[in-house]
């Protein structure tokens, strides 16, 4: 991430340092926005919004736990344990009532996180993510989330690394974006924390959430999204649940990145009919 206004800092937790950026030039008035990358993916997944908001909205982003520059970190923590470690590290910031952004893991991240501290997000945008809720899933894909594992490692890591770029975005932009995740991870470690991130959506969504998204909310998904069933995924989460669902033209699974001007247009739209940003 470029640029003098955003910070770096560490947040301390019992099994490692999670790093994060913040961006807070926007003043004391101004909303926050806190962007949660996808599995795999680091901070940098968020650049066009971090620059799109400087001066708008204070803003935090983070690498997760095992994720970027928040290595080494154990592969011991769930969903609940990525949502409380967040929730600790708002607090230690002074963060109230933030808007979360969440891009597919990121997404499941804020769930997580307004299903144990009610009350707190201002909104939630998803940005190709699924809902969490038990009765979205059929048996046969809770399941199949559980062995992913055998079948990253079969695929030759040469072959591997452009399949992940094709298969997560349309545009060059994205797909370098991407590739950059991945040459930052040898082959095994890739491999081990994308099928630690499926058995801990497993293990989520067969806690059998009960938990409803109180606060006002947005779907965003890729209209050429073809990663597993995000798009049928997002049709019913929308109908059952009553949230706005918007079409990125153009964009994969990492829409944000793949069109970051309809993006970041939807965001900052959400966020102003929540609390007018500050100009």
């Amino acid at each position: 991430m470029s640029g003098d206004s955003c910070a770096k800092r560490s947040f301390s937790t019992e099994s490692g340092v999670v790093a994060y950026w913040v961006d807070a030039t926007a003043g004391e008035d101004a909303p926050w926005l806190v962007f949660l990358p996808g599995l795999t993916a680091d901070h940098t997944l968020f650049d066009a919004q971090m620059a799109h908001f400087h001066g708008k909205a204070r803003c935090l982003v983070w690498d997760a736990p095992a994720h970027g520059e928040s290595r080494p970190y154990p592969l011991d923590f769930s969903m609940d344990d990525y949502a409380r470690i967040l929730g600790t590290m708002l607090c230690a910031e002074g963060i109230e009532h933030p808007v979360l952004v969440g891009q597919s893991l990121g997404g499941y991240v804020s769930q997580a996180f307004i299903d144990l501290f009610p009350g707190v997000a201002a909104g939630f945008v998803s940005i190709d993510s699924a809902p969490l809720k038990r009765r979205y899933y059929p048996t046969w894909e809770v399941k199949a989330l559980r062995h992913t594992k055998g079948m990253y490692l079969a695929i030759p890591w040469p072959l591997l690394k452009p399949w992940g770029a094709w298969g997560a975005a349309t545009t060059e932009r994205g797909r370098a974006n991407m590739r950059s995740f991945m040459d930052g991870y040898t082959k095994r470690e890739y491999c081990d924390l994308a099928a630690h991130g499926y058995r801990m959506l497993a293990d989520s969504v067969e806690a059998k959430r009960t938990y409803d998204i109180e606060c006002p909310a947005l779907l965003l998904c890729g209209e050429n999204d073809h990663a597993g069933d995000v798009r049928p995924f997002n049709r019913k989460w929308s109908a059952g649940e009553g949230i706005p669902l918007v079409w990125v033209p153009g964009a994969g699974h990492n829409s944000n990145v793949d069109n970051p001007t309809f993006v970041n247009g939807q965001i900052e739209e959400f966020v102003r009919s929540l609390r007018t940003l500050s100009t």
